[in-house]
């Protein structure tokens, strides 16, 4: 049996899809399913068990598992409950880790592209200790991640015992199917389609960086399939253990991302420029670009789809179809 925690959020439960699809029916999900259809991003699925979070210590009790897949978290980076986010993302990790290493179970986790907050240390996904501390992550959900990968790379490097296999992977921009509950933390082409595609002007954030243009700020998105064969690949690939980045290595702009989807649906941009809110302007970040060497290093020879057909694929398959889950 699998555990996918997180298992009916984004990554998560197109991870369970991928394990389904691979013939894996002994899947088990640990997540909140609330009262917002987050459950509809497991309808398809077949189901070992579902695990209230605050059931899953007793649970896991007595369970032989072939890995855990940790994806479970608070992910807003607009969180402020210290305390929530610390419980969720820090100790209920830190209590996976201890039973894992007890139990002798792989543990791939997420960490997250926010722990290298401005960029100003680059993204080098170094996994020292000494290296891990040099990065200032600029919001709480990016440093309860942070301060997991650091209580990890501490164990590892003091020669403490570890699960058999241990990997934290450090997503950068994500997009694709079944982020629909996530609101205003959804991709910009998820939260924008529906405009795109009934005919109305879209903005995006002008420039307040000399040298920028307006809608040339850039990310590394990289398609939420891509994401999904790095982790099969690493419950398939045993002897890998670290902490990785997971991003393509390519930053693009939002507008290519808009212009993509317009492309996708053939129909002419309608882009308009808007002022930054103040408030954001002095933290914004204008680039993050993952260094994949390491994974690739690794051995990871997947490779990452290019972002124009990466959102034709999301746009045909789910965007512009009446069922738009995985």
């Amino acid at each position: 049996m699998l555990l996918v925690t997180g298992g009916a959020g984004f990554i998560g439960s197109n991870v369970v899809a991928a394990l389904n699809d691979a013939g894996r029916a002994d899947v088990a999900v640990s997540d909140f399913l609330g009262h917002d259809g987050k459950w509809r991003n497991l309808a398809k699925r077949q189901l070992a068990d579902v695990v209230p979070p605050g059931e899953l210590m007793e649970w896991l009790k007595g369970r032989r598992l072939d890995a855990v897949i940790h994806m479970g978290a608070i992910s807003e980076t607009t969180a402020t409950d210290g305390d929530l986010v610390v419980e969720t993302n820090f100790r209920l990790s830190m209590r996976l880790l201890d039973w894992c290493t007890t139990n002798g179970v792989p543990l791939i986790y997420a960490s997250s592209a926010a722990t290298y907050g401005d960029g100003a240390q680059g993204f080098r996904d170094a996994d020292t200790v000494s290296e891990l501390k040099t990065l200032r992550p600029m919001n709480l959900y990016g440093w309860s991640k942070h301060l997991f990968d650091l209580a990890v790379a501490e164990r590892a490097a003091r020669g403490e015992p570890m699960p058999p296999q241990w990997v934290g992977l450090k997503f950068f921009n994500v997009f694709g199917p079944n982020e629909y509950h996530k609101g205003g933390m959804m991709s910009v082409l998820t939260r924008r389609f529906d405009d795109i595609k009934g005919g109305r002007g879209i903005q995006l954030f002008k420039s307040h960086r000399e040298g920028i243009a307006d809608g040339d700020q850039r990310r590394d998105f990289i398609y939420v399939e891509d994401v999904v064969r790095v982790i099969l690949w690493l419950l398939a690939t045993p002897r890998v253990s670290g902490i990785y980045n997971v991003g393509t290595g390519t930053a693009r702009s939002f507008k290519d991302l808009m212009l993509a989807a317009y492309a996708a649906l053939g129909t002419a941009p309608d882009i308009d420029y808007i002022d930054m809110p103040e408030q954001i302007r002095d933290s914004y970040q204008y680039f993050t670009q993952s260094e994949a060497d390491r994974l690739r290093a690794a051995g990871y020879n997947g490779g990452f789809t290019r972002l124009e057909d990466a959102v034709m694929h999301y746009v045909t398959h789910y965007l512009d179809m009446p069922d738009r889950f995985r």
